[in-house]
């Protein structure tokens, strides 16, 4: 059964969406002496902070896994989303495939789940995603 509080989760997903909405733009980018950050490599892009999902009716430790297609295929599946929208307690993600190099790839399955539902999530490294 789910929860009645979702204020945890969702304040971590509301900050993971603000930082991918508010990501600096390649071209944005300028390794000056005002530079907004510290670091040699400040000026590397990221857009995305991928999420695994662990949900409340699970035993923790399997992650919620959904289509990578619109025309569900119950052999293509993943457990790795990206946050796309944030309203109270619901959240849509958008599907992502891991790929064996260790970056993703944007599909455009989508799906709204309720986040009085989810009992944990795992944040993977930030990374670039073409076409979100």
């Amino acid at each position: 059964m789910c929860k009645n509080n979702c204020n945890c989760i969702s304040d971590i997903l509301k900050v993971i969406y603000l930082l991918q909405k508010n990501a600096d733009r390649e071209e944005d980018c300028i390794e000056s002496c005002d530079k907004p950050s510290l670091g040699q490599f400040s000026c590397l892009y990221y857009n995305t902070r991928p999420v695994m999902l662990y949900t409340c009716m699970s035993n923790g430790v399997t992650p919620w896994s959904a289509p990578t297609q619109r025309v569900v295929d119950p052999t293509a599946t993943s457990t790795v989303f990206r946050v796309e929208k944030i309203d109270n307690c619901c959240a849509t993600f958008r599907v992502l495939i891991a790929n064996e190099d260790g970056t993703y790839t944007a599909t455009e399955s989508f799906f709204t789940m309720n986040l009085e539902c989810i009992c944990s999530i795992r944040c993977l490294g930030d990374t670039f995603i073409e076409n979100v």
